[in-house]
């Protein structure tokens, strides 16, 4: 029998306020999401700016990052025409997210979260999720 890491609220609000800090910093208002590893929404947050069309977007991000157990930028760059996951952001009626911005969250190998952003480009929405990332790994070293 496998002991695997889960993801508790506590954990997701450190990846919250810290991927908020990083989007107050580069001044992009985010919507932000944190899922666990089956891809169920723990925490969602839009800030006041934060574009209205993107609170699914960053969801799906999330989902797409914990159920795949892959970035969403990893599948944008191999989803075209002709290469191996074309057509797949139409599965899981259309939650698959192709775009930066969701990346998924791994404590000793195991995938524990996803985390999504939406709102910025596709770098600053990435930035933003790993900072989120980055602080969840500092407070667990």
């Amino acid at each position: 029998m496998k002991t695997v890491a889960k993801l508790t609220l506590d954990d997701a609000r450190i990846m919250m306020a810290a991927a908020e800090k990083k989007a107050l910093a580069i001044g992009v208002d985010m919507d932000i999401a944190i899922v666990d590893d089956g891809g169920n929404l723990l925490m969602f947050q839009r800030m006041d700016g934060a574009r209205i069309t993107s609170i699914h977007i960053a969801i799906d991000k999330a989902f797409t990052a914990a159920a795949a157990r892959k970035s969403t930028r990893a599948y944008g760059e191999t989803s075209g025409p002709g290469q191996p996951t074309f057509g797949l952001n139409v599965s899981h009626q259309g939650r698959f997210m192709i775009v930066a911005g969701g990346l998924p969250v791994f404590v000793n190998g195991d995938i524990v979260a996803g985390i999504g952003c939406s709102s910025g480009s596709p770098d600053q929405d990435e930035d933003v999720a790993q900072a989120g990332i980055e602080a969840l790994e500092a407070a667990i070293a």
